[in-house]
């Protein structure tokens, strides 16, 4: 199966993913009131957040034109597929070098542009637009959020839950496991597993995924261990409840907010560890940390270049401002002792 069509198909499963679990939603009360106030007290970083799924989104739903125009001709584009943020420029948009922001000219060689004044953010040392580069960058961003989460929420949870209900000898042995995980340097674990896993994005997933779950998991254990003891619990043994059902019905719905916030905190962590990852030389092609890692060199050229490092840092610290500002209000609006004191 072609690249762009598991893209197709993947996103679509994830917007059926993404109704399925609203409609679920509408039918607690519990989360018909949490969505209500959240959307009450974080309207703007819902506004944004929501933005930036949209925009990642309609780069990750691709197509191969049947008839090819002049432009993609002479781009070079005839039979690649192009994504909608693709659609929305041009597909010769690309210059030959640097051009600044709304210019007619490049920068070096003072030559006329093919686009002039069209570039609103200027154009990188290849001449790509900036604006679309940005654009395309909150793809591979909520990727490296999502996918990861998926890898490190289940396991944080399977591990951390188990380890706290049933204690004993495999209590032991998660706990020696994590805090083996947790003596290593996380940084240069994540550069072992990259170098043997090899550079892509779902190899940095996967990596990101094996060094983030064990804080996550320490944290579910400690609060499983508070839990089991008690009384409702207690009462559900005597009830003759089986241990499974009190997991189910017990402890995972009161380890929900600590799951939910640490989702958002995490989700903004692993975004900026790519963007080390970058620096380093190992991030992911099209990143907003690939853009930062390029334009260390141009900050020293004379002129500076300067839109390149302001588009891309201005995009995550959208992204990031919003996703904490968000986790803040799920913090206080999920967390049980904190919904005690408000009633």
């Amino acid at each position: 199966m072609e690249a762009y069509i598991l893209s197709n198909v993947v996103t679509l499963l994830l917007l059926a993913g993404l109704l399925a679990a609203l409609a679920a939603a509408r039918r607690s009360p519990l989360w018909q009131r949490a969505g209500r106030e959240l959307a009450r007290r974080r309207p703007i970083a819902l506004a944004v957040v929501g933005a930036y799924a949209l925009v990642a989104g309609l780069d990750s739903v691709s197509w191969i034109d049947s008839t090819e125009g002049e432009g993609a001709r002479a781009a070079g584009l005839v039979g690649e597929p192009r994504s909608i943020v693709d659609r929305l420029f041009p597909p010769d948009f690309q210059e030959a070098s640097y051009s600044a922001p709304l210019a007619s000219f490049e920068l070096y060689g003072g030559e006329p542009l093919r686009h002039p004044g069209a570039h609103l953010l200027g154009t990188d040392i290849i001449g790509r637009d900036v604006l679309h580069r940005g654009l395309k960058g909150a793809r591979v961003a909520l990727i490296i959020g999502g996918l990861t989460s998926l890898i490190v929420l289940p396991l944080a949870l399977l591990v951390g839950v188990s380890a706290g209900y049933v204690g004993g000898r495999l209590d032991d042995a998660v706990f020696f496991v994590m805090s083996t995980l947790a003596s290593m340097p996380s940084l240069l674990l994540l550069i072992a597993l990259i170098m043997v896993l090899g550079v892509g994005t779902v190899q940095v997933c996967v990596a990101l995924g094996v060094t983030g779950w064990v804080g996550l998991a320490r944290l579910l254990r400690a609060e499983t261990l508070k839990i089991r003891e008690l009384d409702y619990v207690d009462a559900a043994r005597v009830l003759g409840t089986s241990e499974g059902r009190i997991v189910w019905r017990h402890v995972l719905p009161n380890l929900m907010h600590l799951v939910v916030i640490s989702f958002a905190l995490l989700f903004s962590s692993l975004v900026l560890s790519e963007v080390v990852l970058s620096w380093l030389g190992i991030g992911i092609d099209g990143s907003w940390g690939r853009m930062i890692d390029q334009a260390r060199t141009e900050l020293s050229r004379e002129p500076v270049i300067w839109w390149n490092l302001l588009a891309a840092s201005a995009a995550l610290f959208g992204l990031i401002l919003a996703i904490n500002q968000l986790a803040d209000a799920v913090r206080d609006i999920l967390d049980p002792r904190t919904r005690s004191e408000r009633s």
